[in-house]
């Protein structure tokens, strides 16, 4: 990671056309190795690329389920990059989103407000439980010596018990055993959507504003630059006087104040009520944007618009093709693979002609 940082995609001494061939070629690359592949197991790579671009964008109902999943990603990118400038791997993002959306759902089910102020409650809850949970993974970190992938994805699995156990227990809908969800919230927990979508103009506007507010901090303050430090080198950073335990915990607070609103919008916007599968996998997600982005800010929301693409259209490839829709998270993560190798291969080759 520390190479990727210290090496951005855009350079000013390798000019314009360098720095196209290497964002451009491990795309290149993977849609090449991604239709060998489709062509090994018999199936037509022009028939499956169509498709797949008529899934995503064939209809405004399924442009607006594009957009439906560019907004969680968006939110779980923009925590993610602070983690990751703190020098933090934050898996238990799955489980942030979760407690978000548990904490939206007993707003909903607890308070009988006006919607406007329902909702707002709503995604403070999301917040103040995503962050909590985050906190959590932080202390295990901080003070357990407890690395945070391994306090993450244990996080995780705690998380998606407990919302298991509300839906089934406590939460559990009148005179039905099941696991499928909880009660519908009232209406006025409901988001506000485009007719005929599952998405809305507030988590659209919270999403670009939250993508600046933290493009804005990690680029333009002190605590920007004091988890640049500690991202570098946190010894040194803890000895040139930087609280590197309390910015730690900060970076997961703030990471899992951004998940939390991820889960209020997928728990008040899309589905209206708490499922299982609430956090729909895209905090795992959100990890390959940022690092296809190359930690930058401002390629987040093309990078995630290119994720949600490639996921929600790869759903029709079952139906008309008979090919996995496995298929769409093959090329995700061999773009991401390939452009991490040639980010690394870049900076061995700079340093190769420096010398």
């Amino acid at each position: 990671m520390s190479e990727i940082t210290q090496k951005p995609v855009f350079s000013k001494k390798t000019g314009f056309s360098a720095d196209l061939l290497w964002t451009m070629g491990p795309i290149i690359l993977a849609l090449l190795l991604t239709t060998l592949a489709l062509v090994a197991i018999g199936a037509d790579p022009l028939k499956a690329y169509t498709t797949l671009w008529n899934g995503a964008f064939g209809s405004p109902e399924k442009l607006g389920s594009v957009i439906d999943a560019w907004v969680p990603l968006v939110f779980c990118s923009v925590g993610l990059l602070v983690t990751f400038t703190a020098g933090l791997w934050n898996i238990g993002i799955e489980g942030q989103i979760v407690m978000g959306a548990i904490g939206a759902a007993w707003v909903a089910r607890t308070f009988d407000l006006p919607a406007e102020i329902l909702i707002a409650l709503m995604f403070i809850g999301g917040a103040l439980g995503g962050a909590a949970w985050a906190l959590l993974a932080g202390a295990l970190k901080v003070y357990g010596r407890v690395h945070e992938i391994f306090g993450g994805l244990g996080l995780n699995f705690v998380a998606m018990g407990v919302t298991l156990y509300l839906i089934i227990g406590p939460w559990k809908r009148a005179g039905i055993a099941s696991t499928s969800g909880t009660e519908p919230f009232r209406p006025a927990a409901w988001l506000l959507n485009f007719p005929g979508l599952t998405v809305g103009p507030v988590e659209i506007i919270l999403a670009i504003i939250s993508l600046a507010l933290i493009y804005f901090a990690l680029r333009g303050t002190l605590w920007g630059l004091q988890l640049k430090a500690i991202g570098k080198n946190a010894r040194s950073a803890f000895w040139l006087g930087i609280p590197t335990s309390r910015h730690m915990l900060g970076a997961f607070a703030v990471c899992g104040v951004f998940a939390g609103l991820a889960g209020a919008e997928q728990a008040s916007g899309v589905w209206a009520r708490l499922i299982p599968a609430i956090s729909g996998g895209y905090g795992y997600l959100a990890i390959l944007v940022v690092l296809l982005s190359g930690f930058r800010a401002p390629l987040v929301p093309f990078v995630a618009f290119f994720f949600a693409a490639v996921s929600k259209g790869s759903i029709s490839l079952p139906l008309d093709l008979q090919v996995d829709s496995a298929l769409g998270g093959v090329l995700q993560g061999v773009v991401v693979l390939l452009f991490v190798l040639s980010q690394g291969v870049r900076a061995k080759w700079t340093q190769t002609l420096s010398s």
